[in-house]
């Protein structure tokens, strides 16, 4: 990979498996959207940014620092997918999932905003999570000004540990209001360390995070493999669970994807997804 600093951008070349579609499309965020032309903006880590690829370079707004202590990391760029893809592609099923989702990266989110996040994205479909939580960061996120626009961070869980549920109403989020706040309470006051969390294992970041009240094994999975990057973790949806039910058998263990087995979930749920099948 090679950096060149600009003006106002970071240049990076080189860089297999990087489409800015499938990583921001993939089922795994909801804070980025693309323009007619493919450019991304989003907002992650109290900072915007747009994203866009030229011929066989992406360029990143802000400086290099910003690059550095923000992008290279929460872009996983210095992961190599194309040897994770290989390893992955064990049966036919698997190389056309991994050969459609080449380009796919797993973001490393921060960990309270994935967790609001997918609780709020249960029973719910892409477009309307991001519709509620755009909702719940111009209410109650800090503005950030950016060419021009105003945008929104995720608001802190001190922030929105002291709402009540009808101040979340206009959000729509019906029945997820309650989690949401019980999850900010939960993380705001300390009961659930997610630093901590983040750096136990699977099986003690699992039963914390369902400790808190709304989140099942789904949610809790969702928060391991997008929020504490434990790229192990298999979350199930109904996707998930139709596809590896038709390919691999009632008795499918994710540990045959092993240490990789939450990048292989990515694969195989954008693959199915995007396929309608």
């Amino acid at each position: 990979m090679k950096i060149i600093a600009h003006k106002n951008e970071v240049e990076i070349t080189d860089v297999a498996d990087f489409d800015l579609e499938k990583i921001f499309e993939c089922g795994q965020c909801f804070r980025w959207n693309a323009d007619e032309f493919g450019t991304y903006v989003g907002v992650a880590y109290g900072h915007v940014a747009r994203m866009r690829r030229v011929g066989e370079s992406i360029f990143i707004s802000g400086s290099l620092d910003d690059f550095e202590t923000i992008w290279r990391t929460y872009l996983d760029l210095d992961r190599d997918y194309a040897e994770i893809r290989k390893n992955l592609a064990i049966d036919d099923f698997m190389q056309s999932a991994t050969d459609f989702g080449a380009g796919i990266r797993m973001l490393r989110q921060e960990k309270w905003e994935a967790l609001c996040s997918f609780i709020i994205s249960q029973n719910n479909n892409i477009p309307r999570i991001k519709t509620i939580i755009e909702a719940l960061c111009r209410e109650f996120g800090d503005p950030v000004d950016f060419e021009g626009m105003q945008y929104h961070t995720f608001p802190s869980a001190k922030k929105l540990a002291d709402v009540s549920v009808d101040s979340l109403a206009p959000l729509r989020c019906g029945y997820r209001a309650a989690y949401i706040i019980s999850a900010a309470k939960a993380v705001a006051s300390r009961s659930i360390d997610l630093d901590t969390l983040a750096n136990s294992s699977p099986c003690i970041a699992r039963t914390e995070l369902k400790k808190i009240h709304g989140i099942g094994d789904k949610v809790a999975d969702c928060v391991m493999l997008f929020g504490f990057h434990m790229l192990d973790a298999f979350p199930i949806d109904v996707w998930m669970e139709r596809a590896v039910a038709e390919h691999f058998g009632k008795d499918f263990d994710p540990s045959i994807f092993s240490p990789h087995a939450g990048i292989a979930q990515q694969y195989i749920f954008y693959f199915k997804r995007s396929m309608g099948v």
